[in-house]
């Protein structure tokens, strides 16, 4: 699956075949279990998303809410999108610390986070990168980056 239709994140869950329903549920729960308050899970550009609301943060170029993380079942692996790592070079290099001392291969793009397993991830280090970034902070540094475009 490359992009649900689904309305809601347990419908996008329940047409997920069982084990990439396990494996998604898993990264989701580690999210949620560090998301700082103010974060709202909705479905977003056809996956999971941690978002701002609009109601919160209305000032956004596509009108859409400002999406923090994402969670995907892609057709060929998994995708956790960390848009707090794209904006900020220290939790980056937080990030790519955190994967070299686990041992694991780092498969990134710009915010994109490529795997195939949950044991392919260090879920706390990235748990504690997600803690570490309130909306406040996320929004600032949104904030920043547009007006450096």
């Amino acid at each position: 699956m490359a992009r649900s239709a689904a309305a809601t994140v347990d419908e996008y869950l329940a047409e997920l075949p069982e084990e990439r329903r396990r494996i998604v549920s898993a990264v989701r729960d580690a999210v949620l279990r560090h998301l700082p308050d103010g974060y709202r899970e909705m479905m977003t550009y056809g996956m999971i998303g941690y978002c701002i609301p609009l109601e919160r943060y209305p000032d956004t170029y596509n009108g859409q809410p400002l999406t923090f993380a994402a969670i995907a079942a892609q057709k060929n692996y998994y995708a956790l999108y960390l848009t707090c790592v794209d904006q900020d070079p220290e939790r980056e290099r937080l990030l790519r610390e955190a994967f070299e001392v686990a041992g694991k291969k780092l498969d990134m793009g710009k915010s994109c986070i490529r795997f195939r397993s949950t044991s392919d991830l260090p879920l706390d280090a990235i748990g504690r990168i997600i803690a570490a970034t309130p909306p406040d902070a996320f929004i600032e540094r949104h904030e920043e980056a547009r007006a450096g475009r």
